[in-house]
């Protein structure tokens, strides 16, 4: 998915890395990442002013936010 390397960033921020996502329409996003997915896993993330509350320190300034990865799933049910 490519690599992403942020040295100047919000005190908020702190260390948690940023992620690359692909949603399924193929788009591009950057997430913050304080649940530690690697490559290639599957996780759901959250949005707008609510992702702020999947970090660590609410007052976080993120609009996407990796909330957990996903262990297993059937998508056909």
């Amino acid at each position: 998915m490519g690599r992403l390397v942020c040295t100047q960033r919000v005190a908020g921020l702190g260390h948690m890395h940023l992620r690359i996502l692909q949603n399924n329409q193929g788009k591009r996003l950057v997430a913050v990442d304080p649940v530690g997915a690697r490559e290639g896993n599957w996780v759901f993330t959250s949005s707008g002013s609510a992702a702020r509350f999947a970090c660590p320190d609410p007052t976080t300034q993120t609009d996407l936010t990796i909330g957990g990865i996903i262990d297993f799933w059937t998508p056909d049910g």
